[in-house]
């Protein structure tokens, strides 16, 4: 909502400035087309020497005879014009600032006459300052005025896709816990049924109760990370200090079955630390859940993960998971948080939303996290939280 009303604001604010510039040039172009319509008027008018109008100065030469007008006393205001003109060049127009006063000056020629006219603009220069000025306190205000619109239609507007989306979330989160038991039962059955075939020994049957318990638990944590997504959105987290080389200890302990029965040495590294963050120690340990199952479930057989933990001075924390597996192409690393991307290499899934949850998570955290790695070489996910400083 935020961003629609700085939009919407900042539209308002652009037409209100831009209607501010149109009007403020319009009068200054009106202006100065007026002054140079009086100008020129009182130059051809033969009268205007003994009787000037009104905020004009004259000052005429002809063949040697000077005069001008009763209020110019010192002469002609620029008489470099005037002399260019009377030795024949073109017609001149000036500023100049003369006794405290600004002036347009106009030289041209009348028959044999020169004729410089001078308008006085200080009086003009002051109504431009004061429109200006209030053409400035008027987009000021109009500015403060597209910010509350902006703010008000962003509110109107987001309403409706707000309502949507909790409906949408309850509904995933109703549907996926609703769809967790059974698919439980039906994963535990067909495990049952994997281990009753290999005791009888059909081969054939045993490789369809492989891939039947590995599809049914494929699609239970496609259930599950739908849950999580729901409950990221509905329930906000209780942030307080937590130690990351804990958790991460913890999640090592929790693999070390699965790691061993991969052939895979599941490893964990840290500095002195103190790794203490500032989160949620449920969402954290499903962070590196999530990316320890990711690096074991693209990691062959000898093969190696490691979590490791690094707490730089006056920084921020630093965790990396790190295997040496199958990897992802260069070009992957860019997509690879989407939700359901899915990439070319490796035997295990790779498409869920499953990284697409841990970016979220680690984003609520005020942190970031990025991938690298080369097909054929392993890759490492870089978690970079800031630390708890209390």
């Amino acid at each position: 909502m935020r961003r629609i009303a700085l939009q919407t604001a900042a539209l308002f604010a652009v037409s209100i400035v831009a209607l501010a510039g149109v009007a403020a040039a319009l009068v200054v172009h009106t202006q100065q087309s007026d002054a140079q319509t009086v100008l020129r008027q009182a130059i051809a008018d033969t009268d205007a020497v003994t009787d000037p109008p009104s905020g004009i100065l004259i000052y005429e030469s002809d063949g040697g005879r000077d005069q001008a007008s009763p209020d110019l006393q010192r002469g002609p205001l620029d008489p470099g014009a005037l002399a260019s003109v009377r030795s024949g060049g073109p017609v001149r127009t000036s500023e100049v600032h003369a006794d405290g006063r600004e002036y347009r000056v106009r030289t041209g020629r009348r028959g044999d006459a020169t004729v410089q006219a001078a308008l006085d603009l200080s009086d003009q220069n002051r109504e431009r300052s004061r429109l200006l000025r209030s053409l400035g306190m008027a987009s000021a205000v109009g500015l403060v005025l597209a910010m509350i619109v902006g703010w008000l239609i962003a509110r109107r507007a987001i309403r409706p896709l707000g309502l949507a989306m909790d409906r949408q979330q309850r509904f995933i989160a109703d549907a996926s816990h609703e769809l967790r038991t059974p698919l439980t039962q039906v994963h535990t059955r067909a495990q049952l049924l994997q281990r009753a075939l290999r005791d009888i020994d059909r081969p054939e049957l045993v490789e369809d109760a492989d891939r039947l318990v590995r599809n049914t638990r494929q699609l239970g944590e496609i259930v599950e990370e739908m849950l999580t997504s729901a409950q990221l959105r509905s329930e906000p987290y209780s942030f307080g200090p937590v130690d990351l080389a804990e958790i991460a200890d913890h999640v090592v302990d929790a693999e070390q079955t699965r790691a061993h029965e991969l052939g895979v040495t599941l490893t964990i590294a840290h500095d002195e630390g103190p790794h203490i963050v500032r989160g949620s120690p449920t969402a954290l340990r499903r962070v590196l859940n999530s990316l320890t199952d990711n690096a074991l479930g693209h990691t062959s057989a000898g093969g190696h993960v490691i979590i490791d933990l690094r707490a730089p001075a006056n920084g921020p924390i630093v965790c990396v998971v790190r295997d040496d597996g199958v990897g992802f192409a260069a070009v992957e690393a860019d997509h690879i948080f989407e939700r359901f991307a899915r990439g070319g290499q490796g035997s295990g899934r790779r498409f869920g939303l499953g990284l697409a949850l841990v970016r979220e998570v680690v984003q609520a955290h005020d942190g970031t996290i990025t991938a690298t790695g080369a097909a054929g070489s392993g890759a490492a996910f870089t978690m970079t939280l800031p630390a708890y400083r209390p």
